[in-house]
């Protein structure tokens, strides 16, 4: 994975540097996406994705608020061959409530790590936004068991993307409300209230929302 980051191009004739500021606004990297009513596709329905790359050639986030059923992240240290079966007793704090979550349809037999950036592997890890970054590698895994990962982290199995301009439509068709991330609502532990918490944030009850909505 691989997430494009590049800007579309743009003619010097038609555009100074505010223009060119304002086109780097218009996509989402660092923004949450919320699903509304409207969203017909069962696998976002009342999800909060955290958007980790958006440009011209497509998008691609990590829903934050849907657990992974049973899939247990010591368990899947073990599996990965990373630590052994009888030193999960061993594992710091960090690594006991470490989250995982389905991070989207695609590429579902995948690990993605969200996490604050006082983490980072030389071209392995992607800075995002204020703080957060992406990697996607065994070697924060590895990390995280040993005590030596980040401060906070969520792993995500899978990813959420979209073909280019695919958001774009979705958003102009009411599909989903965005609004800036914070580390609270992308880390906090309380999974099944971040689609509420997430609303608040740009001040909208949850109770009010229709499929007339307007964007945020």
């Amino acid at each position: 994975m691989n997430p494009a980051r590049k800007r579309p191009g743009r003619d010097r004739r038609q555009a100074d540097d505010a223009d060119a500021d304002d086109a780097d606004r218009s996509y989402l990297d660092g923004q949450l996406l919320i699903a509304m009513p409207v969203m017909e596709d069962e696998r976002f329905a009342r999800s909060v994705i955290y958007v980790c790359a958006h440009s011209s050639e497509g998008a691609m986030g990590i829903i934050l608020n849907r657990p992974a059923g049973s899939v247990d992240f010591t368990d899947l240290l073990v599996q990965l061959d990373i630590i052994k079966r009888s030193d999960r007793i061993k594992l710091p704090e960090t690594a006991e409530a470490m989250k995982v979550m389905k991070g989207g349809p695609v590429e579902t037999g995948r690990g993605f790590v969200l996490h604050s950036s006082d983490f980072f592997i030389e071209d392995a890890t992607l800075p995002i936004d204020e703080g957060i970054c992406l990697t996607a590698t065994l070697d924060i895994l590895e990390a995280i068991a040993k005590g030596a990962g980040p401060k906070h982290a969520i792993l995500a199995l899978g990813y959420a993307g979209w073909a280019p301009g695919q958001l774009e439509t979705e958003i102009q068709d009411n599909g989903w409300l965005h609004c800036p991330a914070d580390p609270d609502l992308i880390f906090g532990r309380d999974i099944e209230d971040k689609y509420a918490r997430a609303l608040h944030k740009i001040g909208i009850d949850p109770g009010m929302l229709s499929n007339e909505a307007g964007h945020a």
